[in-house]
């Protein structure tokens, strides 16, 4: 399987945007990829409202991409402020950026 980072949002709308995740997830892996998806992983661990948490918890994340092998930009309900650090990360470790829409969002 590839490995992929997800990147879709998360703040704002949380519960629609939780949902929306698990059903990009549900289509990376029916790609054949192996997604992860750390902003459902750390928001449930650190923090996310302590600038301090969520900027640790977006690093851990970002770290991913230099084993990654592309990262998939869900773009259904536009692109966040932390989409676009997480895309910023991609180009630096020249990770490459696939943008994506799901017919069902």
């Amino acid at each position: 399987m590839r490995r992929v980072i997800l990147e879709s949002p998360y703040g704002g709308d949380i519960d629609r945007n939780v949902a929306y995740a698990k059903l990009c997830i549900a289509d990376c892996v029916r790609r054949g990829e192996a997604p992860i998806a750390s902003h459902l992983l750390f928001p449930g661990i650190l923090d996310d409202l302590k600038p301090d948490e969520r900027r640790l918890g977006m690093t851990a994340g970002h770290a991913w991409y230099a084993v990654a092998q592309a990262a998939v930009v869900y773009m259904d309900f536009g692109v966040s402020h932390g989409m676009q650090l997480g895309v910023g990360v991609a180009e630096e470790e020249h990770c490459p950026i696939e943008r994506r829409y799901l017919s069902s969002a």
